[in-house]
């Protein structure tokens, strides 16, 4: 296991504290639009993930009022007119890698929305587990309104799968915004609180999953993401093996106890 608490990237900003990390995307006088750089890094850090022994929970937070706009039309959209097939399956790869690194990173990931969130900013919010957002939150997959596919890192995959086919199918054809009101009756959004308490209410989530058995909070995550394409079948097997590793851990053991006792657990992750 690593720490990652001393973990100082150049492209958005970190901070760990009682085993959450937060992070922002830090320019918010643009409203936190994504370059080649942030993208990279991103990725680079959710693949360090799952040996963090120090981060049990992530929050991917707004700043300025902002989640992201998505990527940067100067520093990316620009040069991207001007790459040739090679360099341009290149990118399109890398920025589908940072989805799946957040879905094998092994810790819940809470998006904390607020302001724009769209293009690739929706599709980060998207690939969190729990998303909450403000009232004026205004989510778009906008990938058609600049000439592209809506099936951009997985939205076609994974979209419908959260909010329903023809709902998803409206949003990545049009690419117009959905209200918050929209996404959280259509399961978007897991809660919509004011812009003040946002952030409170992420880091109280997080904390709350991450007093947690943080070994078993890993092994749901990664079997709702695997049981997409599995069988009822194959995906009651791999839970029974998933659950039998579980009973195994000393985490298991105190909760007994604890109930025993007629005592709260206490989980320390192993």
């Amino acid at each position: 296991m690593t720490d990652m608490a001393g973990l100082k990237p150049e492209h958005f900003q970190w901070q760990v504290k009682d085993r959450v990390a937060v992070i922002r995307l830090n320019r918010p006088e643009r409203k936190n639009p994504l370059t080649f750089d942030s993208y990279r890094e991103l990725r680079d850090t959710f693949r360090a993930l799952p040996y963090a022994g120090d981060v049990d929970v992530v929050v991917f937070a707004s700043n300025g009022g902002n989640f992201s706009s998505g990527g940067d039309v100067h520093d990316i959209i620009g040069p991207l007119v001007d790459m040739d097939m090679k360099e341009l399956l290149a990118f399109t790869r890398m920025t589908g890698d940072l989805v799946k690194a957040m879905i094998g990173c092994t810790k819940p990931v809470i998006a904390a929305v607020d302001g724009v969130c769209v293009g690739a900013g929706a599709i980060i919010a998207m690939a969190s587990d729990l998303r909450i957002a403000t009232p004026a939150a205004k989510c778009a997959f906008l990938f058609t309104r600049v000439g592209l596919a809506g099936c951009d890192m997985g939205a076609c995959a994974m979209l419908p799968r959260i909010i329903g086919q023809g709902r998803a199918a409206e949003l990545l054809y049009t690419g117009r915004v959905m209200s918050a009101d929209e996404g959280h009756g259509w399961g978007f959004w897991n809660a919509l609180h004011d812009a003040d308490a946002l952030e409170a209410e992420a880091l109280a989530l997080a904390s709350r999953i991450a007093a947690g058995p943080v070994f078993a909070n890993g092994m749901t995550k990664t079997q709702l993401n695997q049981e997409w394409n599995m069988s009822l079948e194959q995906a009651i097997e791999a839970e029974a093996q998933a659950q039998a590793i579980c009973m195994q851990t000393r985490d298991f053991e105190r909760a007994y106890r604890a109930f025993v006792a007629k005592e709260k657990p206490v989980f320390q992750g192993d």
